[in-house]
C-alpha cells in the first residue's frame, strides 16, 4: 500500500454478541458504528484488512455540498456539521477544514451548470459564489492564467484521508466499541429468514442487525444471500506530490486536473471522473445497467485490464462460511495506478500550475470506487433479509458525506426519526430501470 494511512491497535477479542455488527472498515462503517454506539447500543466492527485501507484513504478528501445531486444535498450539509462535532466530541484528529472549494472553467456550458447549481444549493441555505470571468481569474491566481469563470463554495472543505476513519474508530473503541481488523465476515446466519449473527472467521458475533458498508466487496457479499445488488467498480489512479513553495489553493478542481492539499503540506493530483473498469463477472451480469452512465462519461471511462478478476472483488461463486473467502485471500484491494493516467495527471498540473513543475512525486497510487448506475448510494433495510441495512454504492461521493451517511443509518437503526427522507437512497429502487436519473460525480 503506498497512499499514506494511520494504522490503529485492534480491538483483543471477538464479542459473543453485539446489538449490531457493522461489515467493512472504512469511513461509512465506522461512523455508523460510531453514531450507534453515542446512543448506547453495543458495536462491533469487523473489517478483512485494516481500517481505511481501501477506498477511504485513497480518495481526493473534499468533503462538499457543491454540486451534489438534490438526494444527496442534505446528507451532505449535515455531513459537514458533524465533521466539525466530532473533533469537538473526540479530541480526535481528522484532518477536517472548512477550507472553501474552488471550481474554475472555460467551459461555458459546465459554467451554466455551476450557476443552476448555485441555485437549487440556495433554495436549501447552500452558500456559494458563482465567479465572473475575472472573479475566477483573481481566484485562480496561482494558475498565472484568465478564466471565464468559476464557483467558489467557501463553507465547503477537506479532511485527511489518511486520518479520519482511523480516528473514528479510535473513538469507538473509547465508547465501548468492539473495532477488529483482518477479521473478515464471511456471511450471515438466519433464523426464520431474520439475520441471527453474523459469521466471521474468527467466530460468530450474535446480532439481530447487520449493516453491510462493504465498498466495492458489497455485491458479491450480497450474492451469496440471493441478493442482486448492481454495483460496478471503477478504478482510479492518483498521485502526491511533496509541498512546493507557492500557496496554492486548498483544493482545486478545473475540466483538466484537480489539486487537494492534505494535512502534512504535500498535494494529491488527480483527473475527476477518469477512471478504467476493470472486467469481471460481476461487470458482465450486470452490464446493461451501466449503459447509461458510461456512455454520459465515455471521455473519462475506458476498458480496464485483468486486475479486477484477480483481486476476487466482484466475484459471482459462491463461497462457504467454514472456508477461507475472497476476502481472507485479498485483505486490501491495492491495485497498480494506471501509469498513462498518471502521466497524464501530472502533466496536465504542471501546464495549470507552474509551480508543481520542480515538485518531488512522493508516491502514486489506485483504488476501486464503488459505483451505482444512478451515481447514488443505497442506504437501508434489504426487503429479502430483515435485519440486514445496506449502506454502500458512494460512487465516489462516500469519504465526505460518511459522517452524514452514517447518522442516517443510525436513525434507521435506533428508529429515530431520519433527519432526511431516505426513501430515494433506498435498495428497493434497482428494481426499476437504469435509464433513470444518473448523478454527476
Amino acid at each position: 500500500m503506498l497512499q499514506p494511512l494511520r494504522t490503529i491497535e485492534s480491538s483483543h477479542s471477538l464479542p459473543s454478541h453485539a446489538d449490531v455488527v457493522v461489515i467493512g472498515g472504512g469511513i461509512i462503517g465506522v461512523f455508523t458504528a460510531y453514531f450507534l454506539a453515542r446512543r448506547g447500543l453495543s458495536v462491533a466492527v469487523v473489517e478483512k484488512g485494516l481500517i481505511a485501507a481501501e477506498q477511504s484513504s485513497r480518495n481526493w478528501g473534499w468533503c462538499r455540498q457543491l454540486n451534489r445531486d438534490a438526494r444527496e444535498l442534505p446528507m451532505a450539509t449535515k455531513a459537514l456539521e458533524l465533521w466539525e462535532q466530532f473533533a469537538a466530541d473526540t479530541g480526535e484528529d481528522t484532518g477536517f477544514s472548512r477550507c472553501g472549494l474552488l471550481c474554475l472553467s472555460d467551459d461555458e456550458a459546465q459554467i451554466a451548470q455551476w450557476a443552476q447549481w448555485h441555485d437549487l444549493g440556495k433554495s436549501v441555505g447552500v452558500t456559494t459564489q458563482v465567479l465572473s470571468g475575472s472573479e475566477a481569474t483573481k481566484r485562480g491566481h496561482a494558475t498565472g492564467r484568465k478564466w471565464k469563470g468559476g464557483v467558489y463554495s467557501p463553507s465547503d472543505g477537506t479532511a485527511d484521508p489518511a486520518k479520519a476513519a482511523p480516528a473514528v474508530a479510535a473513538a469507538i473503541m473509547k465508547l465501548g466499541g468492539t473495532v477488529l481488523q483482518n477479521c473478515a465476515a464471511r456471511g450471515l446466519e438466519l433464523e426464520g429468514g431474520r439475520v441471527s449473527g453474523v459469521v466471521t472467521e474468527a467466530g460468530t458475533i450474535k446480532t439481530r442487525t447487520a449493516v453491510l458498508a462493504g465498498g466495492a466487496w458489497a455485491s458479491s457479499f450480497c450474492n451469496q444471500l440471493g441478493i442482486r445488488f448492481p454495483l460496478s467498480t471503477l478504478r482510479q489512479s492518483i498521485l502526491r506530490i511533496a509541498p512546493v513553495g507557492q500557496q496554492l489553493p486548498p483544493a482545486l478542481t478545473t475540466p483538466r486536473v484537480s489539486v487537494t492539499r492534505r494535512s502534512d503540506g504535500s498535494h494529491t493530483l488527480a483527473i475527476s471522473g477518469r477512471g478504467r473498469v476493470d472486467p469481471t463477472p460481476q461487470f458482465l451480469r450486470y452490464a446493461s445497467k451501466f449503459v447509461p452512465m458510461f456512455a454520459k462519461r465515455w471521455r473519462n471511462v475506458s476498458p480496464g485490464g485483468l486486475q479486477g478478476l484477480r483481486s476476487g472483488h466482484e466475484t459471482l461463486k459462491k463461497w462457504r462460511l467454514d472456508e477461507p473467502t475472497p476476502m481472507e485471500r485479498m485483505r486490501v484491494l491495492d491495485p497498480k495506478p494506471d501509469a498513462a493516467t498518471i502521466r497524464k495527471t501530472l502533466d496536465r498540473a504542471t501546464q495549470l500550475l507552474p509551480s508543481l513543475r520542480d515538485a518531488k512525486i512522493i508516491n502514486a497510487w489506485a483504488g476501486y470506487v464503488d459505483c451505482t448506475y444512478d451515481g447514488v448510494p443505497a442506504i437501508g433495510e434489504v426487503p429479502e433479509v430483515p435485519g440486514l441495512v445496506l449502506a454502500a454504492g458512494f460512487s465516489g461521493h462516500g469519504f465526505g458525506i460518511g459522517p452524514g451517511a452514517g447518522y442516517l443509518v443510525a436513525d434507521l437503526i435506533t428508529g429515530a426519526q431520519p433527519f432526511i427522507d431516505p426513501t430515494p437512497l433506498s435498495p428497493t429502487r434497482f428494481s426499476q430501470s437504469a435509464w433513470g436519473k444518473v448523478a454527476e460525480f
